[in-house]
This record gives C-alpha cells, structure tokens and sequence, in this order.
C-alpha cells in the first residue's frame, strides 16, 4: 500500500503540469505508461507521452489546468474534472476545454495510464455541473 493517495499523486502531476515542467512529469512515469486523450490521441511508452507533451506545449504554451475537486478511485487512480484554457500558437486563438481525466498509479506510484476523456465522451459524468464550479 502507498503511503500517498492517489488523488495527491494527480494533483502534483497536474501542478507540474501547469508549471510547464516535462524533466520532472517524465519521471513521473512508468516507462510502459499508456496515455490516451480524446483530444489527441493515444501513446504508448514514457518516451512517446513525452513527445506529445513537447508538441503539445509548444502549441498552448501558456495552457493551464483548473481542478476544483480530485477523487481516489479504485484503491490506485484518482479522476479529476477540469477545464483547461491556453492559447494556440498556430492561430492565436484561445482555446478553453473541459474534460474529465482519470489517471492509475503502479504500487511505486509511478503513472501508468491515464485517460482523458470529452465530457459527451464519458457516460454518467455530469462534467458541465463539475467543471462550472470551477470558474
């Protein structure tokens, strides 16, 4: 059993997140970690979700999370909703999502998958209540 939960291990995730930091989110993976976004895609691999994170941060290179709430699940994954502002680099535009992820930890609390889902793309999640307490 970790001595952290796994709704303390996201939270750090998603502060490094905003803090743009990919040297220390790359050693929060497992080197066979799984990353699945319905915005982007899938990968595979610690050195694959890196690279998508660098193109990813180059295209929203102010993007930031808001997350009013985190929830353990499933004694190894916590899930968040949230919504996520940035600009678009190739068009200027600003951009503003809501989703809901869910990220699993190994018993070393190590990432291991993580899922992003479109809140029409996650059954029985009531997102748009969530995610407006955010704002």
């Amino acid at each position: 059993m970790r001595a952290i939960k796994p709704a303390e291990l996201a939270k750090h995730y998603v502060t490094l997140s905003n803090n743009h930091d990919l040297t220390l989110i790359k050693a929060l993976f497992a080197v066979d970690a799984t990353y699945y976004s319905a915005y982007f895609g899938e990968y595979k691999g610690s050195d694959a979700i890196l690279a998508m994170m660098i193109s990813f941060f180059g295209r929203f290179p102010d993007a930031h999370w808001d997350v009013a709430e985190y929830r353990d699940i499933d004694h190894e994954g916590a899930e968040f909703a949230f919504i996520m502002t940035g600009t678009d680099a190739s068009s200027s535009e600003r951009v503003k999502r809501r989703g809901l992820e869910r990220i699993y930890f190994t018993a070393q609390g190590l990432i291991k998958q993580i899922a992003v889902y479109k809140p029409d793309d996650f059954p029985g999640a009531d997102l748009l209540l969530i995610t407006e307490s955010i704002v």
